[in-house]
């Protein structure tokens, strides 16, 4: 399995786009203009507590006030509170918090009005970016993360991720952390910990301390509102988030962005840096490794699979509905059954890309095709928590129900990644789908008839489309006799409208 970073960097925004084995499953944008990232800490003030509603609104400088719930202030908020007020008036110079003393935890089934008071001064992070007309959702339960593990300020805590299986490498990192954790500071160690050594742990450790002390540094006499602490940029996110050994290549196109790459990647990962490179050249660099024509071709409504199956995906306000189908697919050699679950198998595949690439969150229906068979809903349910380990977003998946019915709960602390794939009509009035859309569907349909055996094949289409399909060296029909064996006599047809093409047997006669 090879996963690829490839970066495009534009005037206003810099397109992030994580390829395993050549299949985009991830894409994300960062723009210059992003002050509301995930993981950014800001010293604000209370605007209003509302009882009702156990929550504080923050200003933290967007037009929306920040929401606070009183189960996102963290039990610490009191003696977190105390240090903001000494440090930003100058009284607290020590930032190290060994011998800062704690106050009592606050009741976890309290109010709001009982810990914060209106014009209150407050650490607080970003937990969920401003979506639709919603402002950040925020918490004061700090956290620091690094590669191997993540810092929590004002705690004792020890914890080692559940992913971590292995008791005596749980024992072993909670030995090890408990060595080297700074008195005041909890922590939660990564999953990438496992096997590591003291010293790769002590030295992520001092980092975040060191980040930590950089940020109490700014509260002095700080503005209200601003940001005393950046997040990383979304490329060392990733890396730090997802690079392992599989990772086969870096590739960015601009050459800043590269020099920190390349730095970045040496620190965590000496033997890894020379996978960073520079992209010099003419040809655009999505264009370069396919991710143009991936992006066109799977943000659609509808999205094809191999086989002839194909997904439908409907958004609406309460959640996100996808409808499996398994198209022109036929096997005589199976049992309607086991089609089904091939269908199924397939399709929670590329459900599960779909969810990490569109960042979709909140509630998510997806219908399978029926299977009677308790064991093969058993698959797939197994199936479906398989192919969403990888995803960084916390999830949830229920068994599959009698009618087929999958539900995912995803959290969503971005806005949803939504790329139109429709163009404007070059015939006229109106939009329709990228060209690369049709392509993908005649292929499919090409398959589906080559499957059946049919011969002496003929495509009649618009003369845009024919164009496109014997253009080029090699042109896409000289892609499909190399792959097919079939040589398919290609008939522009003036009175076709762009989307209308049909497949001809040797006869003449259409067959789809």
């Amino acid at each position: 399995m090879d996963r690829e970073l490839i970066i495009r960097s534009n005037s206003d925004a810099v397109d992030f786009a994580l390829l395993k084995d050549g299949k985009l499953i991830e894409l994300h944008k960062e723009k210059d203009d992003s002050n509301f990232s995930v993981g950014d800490i800001f010293i604000a003030k209370i605007r209003k507590a509302v009882p009702g509603l156990n929550a504080a609104f923050v200003n933290v400088g967007y037009e929306k006030d920040g929401f606070l719930h009183y189960h996102d202030l963290g039990p610490q908020v009191s003696t977190l509170l105390k240090f903001v007020k000494r440090v930003s008036t100058g009284k607290q110079k020590d930032f190290s918090l060994k011998d800062y003393p704690f106050e009592k935890d606050i009741d976890k089934d309290g109010s709001i009005t009982d810990v914060l008071k209106s014009n209150q001064s407050i650490l607080v992070q970003i937990v969920k970016e401003p979506i639709s007309t919603k402002g950040p959702r925020i918490s004061s339960e700090l956290s620091f993360a690094g590669r191997y593990i993540v810092l929590v300020p004002f705690s004792n805590r020890i914890s080692i991720s559940q992913k971590i299986e292995d008791k005596e490498e749980r024992d072993r990192l909670k030995r090890l952390v408990k060595s080297i954790r700074p008195k005041g500071f909890g922590v939660i160690v990564r999953t990438v910990a496992e096997g590591k050594k003291v010293a790769e742990l002590d030295r992520d450790l001092q980092n975040l301390v060191n980040r930590w002390t950089g940020m109490c540094k700014k509260l002095y006499k700080a503005q209200h509102p601003t940001k005393v602490l950046g997040e990383l940029s979304r490329a060392s996110s990733i890396l730090r988030d997802m690079f392992n050994d599989s990772f086969t290549a870096i590739v960015t196109d601009e050459e800043t962005l590269y020099t920190q790459l390349k730095n970045y990647v040496g620190k965590i990962s000496p033997q890894k840096e020379s996978i960073v490179k520079l992209y010099q050249s003419n040809v655009p660099i999505f264009e370069k490794y396919g991710i143009e024509r991936q992006i066109k071709s799977a943000f659609g409504k509808t999205v094809s699979m191999s086989k002839g199956a194909y997904l439908v995906i409907e958004h609406t306000e309460a959640m996100h509905v996808i409808d499996v189908n398994s198209g022109n697919r036929s096997n005589k050699a199976k049992t309607q059954e086991d089609t089904a679950l091939e269908v199924n198998l397939i399709s929670a595949t590329e459900v599960a890309r779909q969810l990490r690439l569109r960042d979709m969150g909140g509630i998510i229906v997806v219908d399978f095709i029926d299977m009677s068979n308790a064991e093969n809903r058993k698959t797939l349910y197994n199936h479906m928590r398989d192919e969403m380990s990888d995803d960084r977003a916390k999830h949830k998946i229920l068994p599959p129900t009698k009618f087929g019915l999958v539900q995912i709960t995803r959290q969503r602390v971005r806005p949803e990644m939504n790329i139109k794939t429709r163009e404007e009509n070059p015939n006229g009035n109106g939009e329709i789908e990228a060209p690369i859309v049709v392509i993908n569907k005649i292929n499919a349909d090409l398959q589906k008839h080559i499957k059946k055996g049919h011969k002496n094949l003929s495509l009649s289409a618009h003369p845009f489309i024919a164009a496109f399909l014997t253009k080029g060296i090699p042109s896409p029909r000289s892609k499909w006799f190399f792959d097919h064996k079939r040589w398919v006599k290609i008939l522009p047809r003036d009175a076709y409208t762009y989307l209308e093409y049909h497949f001809h047997d040797k006869n003449g006669e259409i067959i789809s």
